[in-house]
């Protein structure tokens, strides 16, 4: 990991000194000219891999036409994108933001808003879970609650309870009179790939239905594809009231949404919330044509078939290297390898294989590949994953002998 000395760029990120030029589908290419297979996507953004056809054409119509506007006048093609989201889930209302973060935010206000609406303002609190990740901002690092991301930024924002994840009891002693939702990720993708059973989500619903609180879903990394479905909740077969997505609705364009019931949202009244550009023409051509492409016949069956052909796969590999590899778990295309060794060490090895894949927490290295990935990419995929754990092993042994 480097930072340039001569960079201007703020350094609060550890950047691999490695950049790249372009794109195409699964691969990335360097500046340098060589060829890496992307299993990162973005961190789970690109997936529809790099300079898909229909999400360059749409961009470039779009650009040719209106790239920005206010707010304050009406969007036909934001009412387009926000009326395919609630066709194609439990939702009435969108709100339209610029990242995961953002989205996360408009969720949490409107849990908030709709308590103070019927008259109980001091339910305000939201029971979130150990091992979290719901973004950068203020509000989303205390409901994240890991005290890596708060350490030096003041006193967290009040309001969040955590508890174990996939703890019930602990959600149950949680719960208070100050209790106006509970904040759940269907899989926790930076916590290490970490879901729990489906009869747990379950028991949250009936949970939040007996006590009158909101059902969160943070579904910004499992949301558009990433689990095998539109949406992970259709997965889980539980239906929260509020939902927050980003990351691969635009394909690679910033745009995040949070999509509420109308009773969610019924707090929500002029003034009470805003974006200056959030619902983006051009954000918005980008998840429209995004849409597209995955709202086709066959488009989920193929990332299905995908997932079950890496995982077992990667299982094979977890197998025949048991000193390097551990684990397989995840859902769809959102898979992790515990490694036994440091997950960096794997992550750097995959890398000088012309791998690339992103860390997680547990220890944990995810397999990201764009939606679109074919069965010869997977089978690459595992390739340089062998290759790596040859590497790794023989350098063990090396320090073993030394």
């Amino acid at each position: 990991m480097t930072n340039s000395a001569t960079s201007h760029l703020l350094p609060v990120f550890a950047r691999v000194d490695l950049g790249f030029e372009r794109g195409e589908g699964a691969w990335l290419i360097s500046t340098t000219g060589e060829r890496y297979l992307d299993f990162t996507s973005g961190v789970a953004v690109n997936a529809l891999g790099h300079c898909h056809p229909h999400l360059v054409a749409a961009l470039q119509a779009q650009a040719t036409k209106l790239w920005h506007m206010s707010n304050l006048f009406k969007s036909p093609d934001g009412e387009r994108l926000a009326a395919r989201l609630c066709e194609q889930s439990f939702a009435d209302f969108v709100f339209f933001a610029n990242s995961g973060a953002e989205a996360m935010e408009a969720a949490i206000k409107i849990t908030r808003r709709y308590h103070a609406a019927k008259g109980h303002p001091e339910r305000f609190r939201l029971v979130t879970f150990e091992g979290a990740f719901h973004g950068r901002t203020l509000a989303t690092l205390a409901a994240t609650g890991s005290a890596k991301y708060l350490e030096g930024f003041g006193p967290p924002l009040d309001g969040f309870d955590q508890v174990p994840h996939g703890d019930l009891e602990a959600v149950r002693r949680a719960i208070g009179p100050h209790t106006a939702g509970i904040l759940i990720e269907p899989v926790q993708g930076e916590g290490g790939v970490r879901s729990a059973p489906h009869a747990f989500f379950r028991a949250l619903r009936q949970l939040c239905d007996d006590h009158g609180l909101l059902l969160v879903f943070d579904e910004v990394q499992t949301g558009i594809g990433r689990t095998g479905d539109l949406f992970a909740y259709r997965r889980l077969g539980v239906t929260p009231d509020v939902m927050s997505l980003a990351k691969a609705l635009g394909g690679g364009f910033p745009i995040g949404a949070c999509l509420a019931t109308a009773a969610a949202a019924s707090g929500m009244t002029p003034g009470s919330h805003g974006s200056t550009f959030g619902g983006n023409p051009l954000a918005v051509a980008a998840a429209n044509a995004v849409l597209d492409v995955m709202l086709k016949p066959g488009f989920f069956d193929h990332v299905q078939k995908m997932s079950l052909l890496l995982k077992q796969k990667l299982a094979s590999v977890v197998d025949r290297y048991p000193a390097v590899l551990s684990e397989v778990r995840g859902e769809g295309l959102l898979v992790g390898v515990k490694a036994v060794l440091p997950s960096g060490d794997l992550v750097t090895a995959l890398r000088d294989q012309k791998l690339l894949t992103v860390g997680a927490g547990d220890n944990v290295v995810r397999f990201l590949p764009p939606l679109i990935v074919t069965e010869a990419e997977i089978e690459h995929s595992v390739a340089c994953l062998e290759r790596a754990c040859d590497a790794l092993s023989t350098d063990r042994l090396k320090k073993a002998a030394g």
